[in-house]
């Protein structure tokens, strides 16, 4: 069984304790760990394979926190390393009474933005491992040249590349340049996943098939289309199949989005599916894949914060075979 290798952000994410109110509003928070790429990493682990969390966090309380949570939640840490330079990156969410959250971030820049190209190593990746980024940390920074060697050489290497643009506005200068960036690495990338809120955003299409269409692009193969509690859409090139999601109480839905694209690169590594494998392999296996993933994000909604409330295989396959489909 292959590796995931996680790139990118690894930050805190403070969760208010109360609900429904405007940040500026909130009184008290809690801690929790996060960063899509780590919690993505995270469940992989807590479903039995094998995460690396490719990152950088200061050398201060909460990167000594976050290490340690990951470590806990079974992700291999040896590549997260530690820099006097920054301090660990911060993000402060506010809760609307449906779950649905606001977000400020406090990194200028963080330690994550340090990780540099040269401090990837050549010899990490291997055929049937499988290299997951987002957005987040694709601004111009030392991080983002990180993200383009560690592509190339896992492309070298024969291992699939997965990209959940994951798009957080609040952290770019211009949202032109947040799209540019995801434009630019779209390409790169075997599996794109996409939720129904940044579809407009970075294709420019409101026509959903044309939206789609536009995505396949470069070694793009399949297209995961997120909905939320509605399901998802996995697409390929000549194909595509739906899902509907699951009736769940919702709680906090931080981490839903990467605990479904985690759920289904875990399926992909059990399977050992390499690049040329991907297209027929989801073909064939799609509603496993989607079922799958779906429930994963749905049981990840129920708690809060990301990383402590992602689901065990066991809860998945339970909510999976009562089929508490929304209607």
């Amino acid at each position: 069984m292959g590796s995931l290798y996680s790139i990118g952000e690894v930050l805190i994410d403070f969760i208010p304790l109360q609900k429904g109110l405007a940040l500026k509003d909130v009184v008290s928070f809690e801690r929790a760990p996060g960063g899509a790429p780590a919690n993505v990493a995270a469940t992989v682990a807590k479903l039995g394979g094998v995460a690396h969390m490719i990152s950088k966090v200061g050398e201060d309380a909460f990167g000594d926190f976050l290490r340690n949570q990951l470590e806990e939640a079974g992700v291999k840490t040896d590549k997260l390393l530690t820099t006097k330079e920054a301090h660990t990156a911060l993000a402060f969410v506010s809760l609307r009474e449906d779950g649905e959250r606001d977000f400020s971030f406090y990194r200028n820049p963080s330690a994550d933005l340090l990780f540099s190209e040269n401090e990837i190593e050549e010899d990490w990746f291997s055929e049937g491992d499988i290299l997951h980024f987002c957005s987040v940390d694709l601004v111009e920074s030392p991080m983002k040249n990180a993200h383009k060697k560690a592509i190339k050489q896992a492309q070298i290497k024969g291992s699939l590349i997965s990209f959940d643009p994951n798009v957080r506005l609040p952290l770019w200068d211009r949202p032109e340049a947040c799209r540019e960036a995801i434009l630019e690495f779209i390409p790169k990338a075997d599996i794109i996943k996409i939720s129904d809120e940044e579809l407009l955003f970075i294709t420019g299409f409101e026509d959903e098939k044309a939206a789609i269409s536009s995505l396949f692009t470069g070694r793009v193969k399949v297209v995961i289309y997120t909905k939320g509690a509605m399901g998802a859409t996995l697409y390929g090139r000549d194909f595509s199949y739906t899902s509907k999601g699951y009736s769940v109480k919702v709680q906090d839905t931080t981490g839903a989005g990467d605990a479904f694209i985690g759920a289904f690169l875990h399926l992909l590594l059990e399977n050992g599916i390499d690049p040329s494998q991907l297209e027929e392999f989801s073909r064939k296996h799609h509603e496993k894949l989607l079922t799958y993933s779906n429930a994963c994000g749905a049981l990840t909604t129920m708690g809060k914060g990301a990383i402590g409330s992602l689901p065990t295989k066991e809860q998945i396959i339970k909510l999976v075979t009562k089929g508490r489909i929304r209607d």
